[in-house]
């Protein structure tokens, strides 16, 4: 007790003993501390993301409640939340002649393609890492192929698949056509168009999936899969009962990472369709956003979109950021 005194009354002393015996004032004790001589080298990053990352959101979502369109200055005297009413409701806005539809089915098209590319992600890297953490040979081999489609950004992804898919050339047709089905257009079938997306999402992910499970499974300590097998649980068993359950913080950790992504699918889908404009059947919040405000000239509209993404991502990401603070992980 008598040292944690000491130690508190040191740190928050007014001033500092030197090796000779006599005291440093508190401003030149406050200037030989780490965060004060280290600013220069991270305040300037500090003010830039700052300005251009917080700052730049702060003033989307000032210019969501104004009625910009594209052009001249935004006119800040009359702010108001309409085009948060209209983005759920429809109607006509007071600053525009054009009806806007509400953002509902880009919403939903949204959440199904956030929901199904993360679960089928999470569960088809598992079993991946499964696989490989079983010492089977060439692990490395498979591990680089598992993970070599993550590599890949969304444009190149794209084109891929949009080959994969032709009815005419495409592996996929050809594949399907040798049991008598085909040709099948994909990529222009409204009930096809959502599926292929998210098929090729989880193709290029999946492997990330993989490595985030591989490592957690690797860390898992032996003795814990002795003690299973001497317990006389099958396999199956001892994954479902022991090991799956210590993969929690691996989980939400790739599952942040992968819903993150599915929202920012845009690049993907302009790709794969040629515009923004991929059809009711797969337009998603950043397509409609993008379109809004290029394409329709609603630009403060397009922020309102852009800022309901923005409230989606903070509702995956602030849970898992919250728990690794409480944890002491961060």
């Amino acid at each position: 007790m008598r040292k944690l005194i000491a130690r508190v009354r040191n740190r928050w002393s007014d001033s500092d003993v030197r090796t000779d015996g006599g005291e440093v004032s508190a401003e030149r004790s406050l200037l030989r501390r780490d965060s004060i001589r280290s600013a220069p080298f991270w305040l300037p990053p500090f003010l830039l993301v700052g300005l251009f990352v917080y700052g730049a959101v702060l003033w989307n979502f000032v210019l969501s409640l104004t009625d910009f369109q594209g052009l001249g200055a935004p006119d800040y005297s009359s702010l108001d939340f309409e085009n948060y009413v209209i983005a759920f409701n429809g109607g006509t806005p007071t600053w525009s002649e054009l009806t806007v539809d509400p953002v509902w089915n880009s919403l939903q098209n949204t959440i199904i393609l956030m929901v199904v590319f993360a679960v089928v992600c999470l569960v088809l890297g598992l079993l991946l890492a499964i696989l490989v953490d079983r010492n089977i040979r060439f692990e490395d081999t498979f591990r680089t192929i598992y993970l070599l489609p993550m590599s890949l950004s969304f444009v190149v992804t794209a084109k891929f698949w949009l080959y994969m898919y032709n009815p005419q050339t495409g592996l996929i047709n050809a594949a399907i056509g040798l049991v008598g089905i085909g040709p099948v257009e994909i990529v222009q079938n409204p009930d096809l168009k959502l599926g292929a997306v998210a098929f090729a999402l989880i193709w290029q992910f999946s492997g990330y999936a993989m490595i985030v499970y591989l490592a957690a499974l690797r860390g898992i300590p032996t003795s814990h899969f002795e003690a299973a097998r001497v317990d006389g649980a099958s396999t199956v068993r001892m994954y479902w009962r022991v090991i799956i359950p210590q993969l929690r913080t691996a989980t939400v950790s790739a599952l942040v990472v992968i819903t993150v992504f599915a929202l920012k699918a845009f690049d993907f889908l302009f790709s794969m369709y040629g515009g923004y404009q991929p059809g009711p059947s797969a337009d998603i919040l950043a397509t409609r956003m993008v379109r809004e405000a290029y394409a329709n000239q609603n630009w403060a509209y397009g922020s309102t979109i852009a800022v309901i993404l923005f409230v989606m991502a903070l509702f995956i990401v602030t849970p898992y950021i919250y728990t690794q603070y409480t944890r002491g992980e961060l």
